[in-house]
C-alpha cells in the first residue's frame, strides 16, 4: 500500500509540474504573456513532422512567432480591434467553427449508420391515412389519432386492412392500390422519419400506428421485405399504344415482331432504330439511363430487374404508355458506407431527424450547465395571456420588464420572463400565425424555440473554456486578422503609395538588382499584299537598308499604304518568332496569308547587350522587395518600441534533443 501511496504521488507529482510547464510564460510582449502552451502547439502545427524540437529549431521558430506577437501587439494599440468590419469577420468565423461542436457526432453518426443499413433493404408497404396537418390544433390532431385508433382496433378484431383502406383510407390512390404502397426504401421524404422507423422496426405481417408523419397518422402493414434492388441501366424499344383496340392489336405484333427479330439476329440497334417509336432514345440505342427503385411502373420496373446479365433483354413488356423491350446495360448495387458517409449526412443535416442530434446536444448542454427551470413561472404568465391579444401586433411586452427567472445556467446565467417577452415581440410572424389555436399552444412553440436557441447560444460562449483546440484557432484567428489589417496598412499600401520612397529605395539598393538579358530589335514588316514579286523587293532592299528608307520606297504619297513596319525589343531566349536567329540583319522566313492577303516577316536590327532595368520596367519586384525591407525595419522599431522578455529555464523545458 505504501509503495501504491508513494506511486500515486509521485504521478500526481509529475502531472503537476507538466501542467505548469505548460501554463508556464515564454515570453512577454509588453507585459502580455505567451505560454510554453501556445508557442509548443503553434510550432507543432505549423512544422508538423518536422517539429523535431531540437534549440536550433525552437529558436528559429521562437525569432518568428515573436515578430507575429509584436506585430499583433501594434494591432491592438492601433486599436483595430474596434474595427466593426473585422468584428464582424470574426464573429461570422466563430458562428462557422462553433458548428461542428455544436452538434452531437456520436448521435448525427448512428442516423448516417441506421440510414445507410435500411438502404439495403426494400419494404413493401400497405397504409391506411388520417390526414391531419402538423400545424392543426392538439384538439384536431388528438381527433385523427383516436380515428386512426379506432381503426385499429377494428382490424386487430378481424376486419380487412385492404378493405378498409379503399374503403376509408384519406390517401386518394387508395381506391385503386387498396392502400399499397409496393417496396420503398430509405431514406423516406422530410417528415416521414416515424414512418421510416416503424416499418423497419417491424416483422412482415405486422400492424403498425398510428404512426405520425407531416400529412397525419398513418396505420401500416408490412407485406415483404427483400435485399435493396439499387440501380439498373437500361436501353428500351417502345411501340406507342393506339387509340383503339384494333389498333393496339397491330401494336402488339409489331412489338412482337421486334423481339422475334431480335431473338433471330440479335442486332439491338439496328432493330432499335427501325421499330422504336420513341424518338428522344431511338438514334441512341434506346438509351434511358440508370434507375431505382419507383420511379417507373411496376411492371417495367421488374422486367428490369429481373434481367439476370448485361446485354439480357426482356420479351414484350406492356405497361400504359405501350409496350417495352427492355435491355440490360449494367447494374450498379447500393455503393458502400464509406462512398455514401458524406452525402448522407448532407441529406441528415437538411431532414429533420437532425432535430435528434440537436436534442441531444441541447440535453447535454443543460446537464454539463447545470441548468434548472421554474415551470410555474411559465404557466402563470402564460395564463395571464389573452389569445385575443398575444395572436395579434397589439400585443406588447410588459414594460416593467419582469425579473422572475424562467430558467438559468448555474448560478451566473440567468433568463427572465422579460428576455421571453422579447423573444416573442421579435417573433411576431410566428406569433400572429397561432391565430385560431390555443394560447397555451403557440406559447409552448415560442418557449421550446426560445430554450433551445438560448441553450445553443450559451453553449457557445462556453467553447473556448472546455476546448483548448477551439480556443487556439479562435486565437490564431483573431491575431491573423489583426496581422492581415496590420501588414497592410504599414507595410503594403505603404509599399504602393510610396512612390518617392520606393524610387530612392530602388535607386539605392535595386538598380543593378533587375537587368534585361541580351535583347534584340527588331523591325516587323507587314506587306498588304501577298505578291511575290513586292515581298521579294521589299526583303531586298529591307536587307541593305533601314525601315525608313524601306517604307519611303515603297508606300508613295496619294497612293494606298503598301508597306507597315512595327519596331519591338525581344529578350534572348523569349520569342518564338526569331527561333534561332540572334544576329544582327538576320531575316526570318516570309509569311502569307491567303485569306487576308498579306505577308510578314522579321529582321533583327541590333543586338543590344544587358542593360539595368528602370523601375517602371521592373516595378513589381521592386514593390516586393520594398514591401520586405518596409517589414523587416517595422519589426526593428517595434522591437525597440515594445519590451520582448524571454524566459530561457522555460525555452529549455521544450528542448528534446
Amino acid at each position: 500500500m505504501l509503495k501504491n501511496l508513494i506511486s500515486a504521488a509521485a504521478m500526481i507529482l509529475l502531472a503537476s509540474s507538466v501542467s505548469a510547464q505548460s501554463d508556464a510564460t515564454l515570453f512577454t510582449v509588453k507585459g502580455n504573456p505567451v505560454t510554453a502552451a501556445e508557442f509548443k502547439y503553434i510550432y507543432s502545427k505549423t512544422n508538423q513532422d518536422k517539429a523535431d524540437f531540437s534549440e536550433k529549431s525552437l529558436r528559429e521558430y521562437l525569432e518568428l512567432y515573436t515578430n507575429f506577437k509584436l506585430k499583433v501587439q501594434k494591432a491592438r494599440d492601433m486599436r483595430l480591434d474596434t474595427i466593426a468590419s473585422l468584428n464582424s469577420e470574426l464573429e461570422g468565423y466563430k458562428k462557422q467553427l462553433a458548428k461542428s461542436y455544436l452538434e452531437d457526432k456520436e448521435v448525427t453518426e448512428k442516423l448516417i449508420r441506421e440510414a445507410y443499413d435500411r438502404m439495403l433493404t426494400d419494404v413493401d408497404v400497405s397504409h391506411i391515412l388520417v390526414n391531419c396537418d402538423r400545424n392543426r390544433p392538439a384538439t384536431d390532431t388528438l381527433r385523427a389519432f383516436n380515428r386512426a385508433k379506432d381503426w385499429s382496433k377494428m382490424i386487430i378484431k378481424g376486419a380487412s386492412f385492404d378493405k378498409m383502406a379503399q374503403d376509408s383510407s384519406e390517401d386518394k390512390s387508395a381506391k385503386e392500390n387498396r392502400g399499397n404502397l409496393g417496396f420503398i426504401t430509405a431514406m423516406l421524404p422530410d417528415g416521414y422519419y416515424e414512418v421510416e422507423k416503424a416499418i423497419y422496426s417491424a416483422k412482415v405481417g405486422d400492424l403498425l400506428g398510428p404512426v405520425r408523419s407531416n400529412n397525419g397518422y398513418h396505420l401500416l402493414r408490412v407485406n415483404a421485405t427483400r435485399p435493396a434492388r439499387g440501380e439498373i441501366e437500361v436501353n428500351q424499344i417502345l411501340i406507342r399504344k393506339g387509340d383503339s383496340d384494333e389498333k393496339n392489336a397491330l401494336k402488339k405484333m409489331r412489338a412482337d415482331s421486334a423481339y422475334n427479330e431480335l431473338v433471330a439476329a440479335g442486332q439491338w440497334d439496328a432493330i432499335c432504330q427501325k421499330y422504336s417509336e420513341d424518338k428522344t432514345t431511338s438514334a441512341k440505342s434506346g438509351y434511358i439511363g440508370f434507375f431505382g427503385i419507383n420511379r417507373y411502373q411496376k411492371v417495367f420496373e421488374d422486367a428490369a430487374f429481373n434481367l439476370q446479365k448485361d446485354g439480357d433483354y426482356s420479351k414484350p413488356v406492356e405497361t400504359t404508355l405501350g409496350w417495352h423491350i427492355i435491355q440490360r446495360k449494367s447494374h450498379r448495387p447500393i455503393a458502400t458506407f464509406d462512398q455514401l458517409k458524406r452525402g448522407l449526412s448532407e441529406r441528415i443535416k437538411r431532414d429533420s431527424r437532425s432535430e435528434t442530434a440537436k436534442q441531444a446536444i441541447i440535453n447535454r448542454i443543460k446537464k454539463d450547465g447545470s441548468f434548472l427551470e421554474d415551470k410555474k413561472v411559465l404557466a402563470a404568465w402564460t395564463a395571464r395571456q389573452a389569445d385575443s391579444v398575444f395572436h395579434t401586433f397589439k400585443w406588447k411586452p410588459d414594460p416593467a420588464k419582469p425579473q422572475d427567472v424562467l430558467f438559468s445556467y448555474g448560478q451566473d446565467k440567468r433568463y427572465t420572463v422579460a428576455d421571453f417577452e422579447e423573444y416573442c415581440q421579435r417573433s411576431g410572424r410566428d406569433r400572429m400565425r397561432g391565430a385560431g389555436y390555443p394560447v397555451v399552444e403557440t406559447i409552448n412553440k415560442l418557449y421550446k424555440t426560445w430554450s433551445d436557441e438560448t441553450a445553443m447560444s450559451f453553449e457557445e460562449t462556453q467553447l473556448e473554456r472546455k476546448y483548448p483546440e477551439f480556443k487556439s484557432l479562435m486565437r490564431e484567428y483573431e491575431e491573423g486578422i489583426l496581422l492581415f489589417e496590420a501588414l497592410k496598412q504599414n507595410v503594403w499600401d505603404r509599399a504602393n503609395n510610396d512612390t518617392l520612397g520606393l524610387q530612392k529605395y530602388f535607386d539605392q539598393e535595386l538598380k543593378m538588382k533587375y537587368k534585361w538579358d541580351e535583347r534584340a530589335r527588331v523591325s516587323i514588316y507587314t506587306l498588304k499584299t501577298d505578291d511575290p514579286k513586292v515581298l521579294a523587293k521589299v526583303r531586298a532592299l529591307a536587307a541593305k537598308k533601314p525601315a525608313a528608307d524601306v517604307i519611303k520606297k515603297f508606300n508613295k504619297k496619294g497612293k494606298p499604304e503598301v508597306l507597315t513596319v512595327m519596331e519591338k525589343l525581344y529578350e534572348k531566349g523569349r520569342s518564338k518568332d526569331l527561333g534561332e536567329l540572334w544576329k544582327g540583319g538576320d531575316m526570318t522566313v516570309a509569311k502569307s496569308d491567303t485569306t487576308t492577303k498579306t505577308a510578314s516577316f522579321y529582321k533583327i536590327e541590333q543586338i543590344v547587350p544587358p542593360t539595368p532595368k528602370a523601375l517602371v520596367e521592373a516595378r513589381g519586384y521592386a514593390v516586393a522587395d520594398y514591401q520586405d525591407f518596409l517589414e523587416k525595419k517595422w519589426i526593428q522599431d517595434l522591437r525597440k518600441e515594445y519590451p520582448v522578455v524571454l524566459d530561457e529555464a522555460v525555452l529549455k523545458t521544450l528542448v528534446k534533443q
